[in-house]
């Protein structure tokens, strides 16, 4: 028996000395998915993703002024490919994990038609967007707006939030009456959870490519290595799947 415990206390010692931690940088709007993966990479491989979440304008720059972040899971494509470019990401690790869809949203199930025609007819005084200079679907927000003319006819309605996590409690609590948000941030069974909306259609924005990339700290550490292989994984897929974005 005596033997039995030694056995089983080494065997505990060797998953404890190879189980590693890796400090993650998300863009908010893949709050929900990363908390959910996150679970589940630990119980799978023994190593823990810790997680800071915000926007991803404002985690390269922290990067860029010496951050401790090992992984970025960006909102966009560019920004870990500047990275890279400038020796603070690892070539041949950025992938597209997911691709984000833009929608148009309110806590007023009444409000937005299928169609998302309130833009032009009005009616509203406050308009969320995130900020579009360093989050990408504040951008993508402008980019639809643009294309539909009404940019110039929004812009005393805008109400900015710092990121897309901002964005959305801005409007879920009624502060504006709707906004630009992540479809991830609302769906629910596949549909909108509450609420209404208008699903933004693809070709009125750029396609958000949101791309994962080990940061220079992250090199050679097995955690950061094996959590951009579990984001490729049948498991993570389909909880990413399950938020409403769609992959490559």
């Amino acid at each position: 028996m005596k033997r039995l415990s030694t056995l089983i206390l080494s065997l505990l010692a060797i998953a404890t000395a190879h189980a590693d931690e890796v400090q993650v940088a998300v863009a908010a709007n893949f709050t929900g998915p990363m908390q959910v993966i996150s679970v589940l990479f630990e119980r799978d491989t023994g190593h823990k993703a810790s997680l800071s979440f915000g926007a991803t304008g404002k985690f390269y720059a922290q990067i860029a002024n010496g951050a401790p972040f090992e992984v970025l899971l960006s909102a966009d494509n560019e920004t870990p490919a500047r990275l890279v470019k400038e020796g603070l990401g690892v070539a041949g690790t950025p992938f597209t994990y997911a691709i984000g869809k833009l929608v148009l949203w309110s806590a007023n199930p009444r409000l937005i038609d299928g169609n998302g025609d309130i833009l032009k007819k009005g009616g509203f005084k406050h308009l969320a967007i995130a900020n579009p200079k360093t989050a990408p679907y504040g951008a993508a927000a402008m980019q639809t707006m643009g294309k539909l003319g009404v940019a110039d006819s929004m812009k005393p309605l805008l109400v900015q939030g710092e990121n897309i996590a901002q964005t959305h409690q801005f409007v879920s609590t009624g502060a504006a009456e709707l906004g630009f948000v992540a479809y991830s941030q609302v769906i629910k069974n596949g549909q909108f959870g509450s609420g209404s909306g208008w699903v933004v259609p693809g070709n009125l924005y750029d396609p958000i490519l949101q791309d994962a990339v080990i940061l220079a700290r992250g090199k050679d550490k097995p955690a950061a290595t094996a959590l951009l292989a579990y984001l490729k994984g049948q498991k993570a897929q389909d909880v990413i799947r399950s938020f409403g974005y769609e992959l490559r």
